[in-house]
């Protein structure tokens, strides 16, 4: 795998990390102030589900890095390319039905990274 694949795989993982620990650990204190489009009252009565969403942005994070500490550069790419569309999909399903930010911080870098890995190798 390139090197600009493996930076960008690298970059979206500790993303959706940083988004597990604000759905996970920091959904009624941090989490507040970067879910802004979210009433205050509701952090509290969602803590619950934001922390679900937050343990599948873990496994998210877990599949890439998981891709980039494979040997095999075939398997490696493979495996990257199926967590990148799992973000991408995240990403364009999040715009249509919660947030259009959502498609720029997580399906754009998806993008980027499925694009790198199609044509850098």
């Amino acid at each position: 795998m390139n090197l600009l694949s493996q930076i960008i795989i690298g970059c979206i993982a500790v993303l959706h990390i940083y988004i597990l620990w604000l759905e996970m650990f920091a959904w009624t204190t941090r989490a507040k102030k970067v879910f802004k489009t979210i009433p205050e009252e509701q952090f509290e009565k969602t803590k619950v589900m934001a922390a679900n969403q937050g343990l599948y942005n873990g496994f998210l994070a877990a599949g890439l890095i998981w891709s980039l500490l494979i040997c095999d550069d075939i398997w490696s790419k493979n495996v990257a390319l199926f967590f990148l569309g799992c973000v991408l999909v995240a990403g364009i399903y999040g715009a249509l039905t919660a947030s259009k930010r959502i498609f720029f911080v997580q399906a754009v870098p998806a993008i980027l990274g499925i694009l790198s890995l199609v044509f850098l190798g």
